[in-house]
């Protein structure tokens, strides 16, 4: 684990396993992180069509609180209606129930749980994106390393990721051992695995003296403002990343490797020696050629072995993956087994772009296509246990009839992409810029709309130089024709620090004077 934080600005992490980039995180100070921050809020508004409260909780932008996601202390008289057993089953004799029914359908609607003005514990689960605001939860969860403490659960219980019978056994006595105080639910994480009860009562104690001290601070604030904020990045990662795999953790500023220290001999004692100073000039990620992969993590283009690639497009609603196979072939030439490799290839680095771009939301891999079955169900198996990996969540479709695996991400945050890059000001994010020829037809049709106005003496045309020059050569003939015709001078100006599609036309009376009505502006300033 490779930690840079000599740039005040900025903390990076990057996971690097036998020299390959395999997880990064990035975050910056004036991009404010407010994930598992708990905050004391009040409902503004409340929306019954969609179920759900608009909460402000201090930071200035109203968080999004749905139905699902409240607590069963907010309504604790309310009791469910019993339905009978037919209104229960289909036509088909066979129970009916739309997804996430049962969440909804066992709470009361919520203008019956809030009014406005009314206060609320609550906890951010997905930060703002675009116009979205945060996601908010009354079901607090504050992580531990072995541990996470859930106030209102009040049980105990084992991480379902931990799938093995006999070792959840074995973490639900250990769990009884430390004896959990009453009231209050705690959690086993899959981190809990193979740890001794005296990590488990540890990581207790320190998740319940965190617990008192938001306990004062619920007390203590006022009708909206924050009562818990969540670690800074390096402890969080070390809190959640870290385990046995990790041989070392090198960070590049003195100050943070005490305080990360500090933090691990407090929670896990036993790995302050893994973590070390990084004291040469180089910069750390140079010095373990970290920064170009970083760089090739935000190309569109990513090649894979012997020639194949993917092609990944982002967009606003979707990201779209197209395996490539390039120059490659398989050894005996056999263009089925070829689609085999190439999309085998391509379903491990999927996987880890996902994970480096920290993408969310719906992926469309579109792969090539394969004619046997088993070859599908191969190229399924090895995407699924690529991701199992992956910290966040995800949901994998079967192989579509035009060779499309269909899948979602947990979406906690925007993407790296969002976080380091914006929207070029030329083309507006959209990839592409307007032809000089196309931005000189144009001009020559915002002309004509000036050639009925009797007062028009001059057009001015301000462009980019290069569309100038294609005014100024190709319509050169057209440009004459127009001003003989309309007997209207145009006058040209070229600028070489505009947008490809800067365009603006003034129209000039006789007497020199702008005529605002009949001016065109597309201007693309940057």
């Amino acid at each position: 684990m490779l930690i840079n934080a000599l740039q005040p600005e900025e903390s990076r992490i990057a996971i690097v396993e036998d020299g390959r980039l395999e997880e990064l995180y990035v975050e910056r100070d004036s991009q404010q992180n407010l994930v598992n921050n708990i905050y004391k809020g009040k409902v503004v508004n409340i929306e019954p069509t969609i179920q759900a409260a608009f909460v402000d909780f201090g930071v200035g932008r109203n968080g999004f609180l749905h139905i699902s996601d409240v607590e069963g202390q907010y309504f604790p008289d309310f009791k469910p209606p019993r339905r009978d057993d037919d209104d229960r089953r289909g036509p088909d004799g066979k129970p009916r129930r739309r997804p996430n029914e049962r969440s909804i359908s066992m709470k009361p609607p919520i203008q019956q749980v809030f009014r406005r003005g009314a206060e609320v514990l609550v906890q951010v689960i997905k930060e703002s994106i675009g116009t979205k605001g945060p996601t908010l939860s009354t079901y607090i969860s504050i992580p531990g390393r072995y541990l996470v403490l859930m106030p209102h659960l009040k049980r105990t219980g084992v991480s379902k990721k931990i799938e093995d019978e006999r070792e959840r056994r074995k973490l639900k006595r250990m769990l009884r051992e430390i004896d959990p105080p009453e009231g209050l639910g705690f959690i086993i994480r899959t981190a809990g695995v193979g740890r001794s009860v005296e990590d488990l009562k540890r990581d207790m104690e320190y998740l319940l003296r965190l617990w008192k001290r938001i306990v004062e601070n619920i007390g203590n604030a006022g009708s909206t403002g924050l009562v818990y904020g969540e670690s800074d990045m390096i402890q969080r990662t070390i809190r959640d990343i870290y385990s046995a795999d990790i041989d070392t953790i090198y960070i590049d500023e003195p100050e943070a490797h005490e305080k990360a220290v500090d933090f691990v001999k407090s929670t896990m004692p036993a790995i302050a020696k893994r973590i070390k100073l990084f004291d040469k000039p180089v910069p750390i990620f140079h010095d373990f050629k970290v920064e170009r992969a970083i760089d090739e993590a935000q190309a569109r283009t990513v090649k894979l072995d012997g020639g194949a690639s993917i092609v990944i497009d982002q967009t606003e609603a979707l990201v779209a993956i197209d395996v490539n196979s390039g120059t490659y072939r398989a050894r005996d030439n056999d263009p089925e087994q070829t689609a085999v490799e190439v999309n085998l290839l391509a379903a491990d680095e999927i996987a880890r772009q996902l994970r480096l771009r920290d993408i969310g939301g719906v992926v469309v891999n579109d792969f090539i296509d394969m004619r046997a079955e088993r070859n599908r169900r191969k190229v399924e198996r090895r995407l699924i246990e690529a991701l199992s990996r992956d910290r966040a969540r995800t949901k994998v479709l079967r192989v579509s009839p035009f060779g499309l695996i269909e899948m979602t991400r947990q979406r906690i945050r925007p993407s790296l992409r969002k976080s380091v890059y914006q929207d070029c000001p030329c083309c507006e994010g959209i990839g592409y810029v307007k032809t000089d020829e196309s931005m000189a037809i144009e001009t020559m049709r915002f002309l004509m709309t000036l050639a009925d106005n009797k007062n028009v003496e001059e057009a001015e045309v301000e462009c980019h130089h290069s569309v100038a020059h294609h005014l100024t050569n190709a319509k050169r003939r057209a440009l004459t024709d127009f001003e003989e015709e309309y007997e209207v001078n145009v006058r040209i100006t070229s600028r070489a620090d505009v947008s490809p599609e800067h365009l603006i036309i003034k129209a000039i009376d006789d007497n020199g004077r702008k005529i605002d009505r009949l001016t065109i502006d597309q201007s693309h300033e940057f």
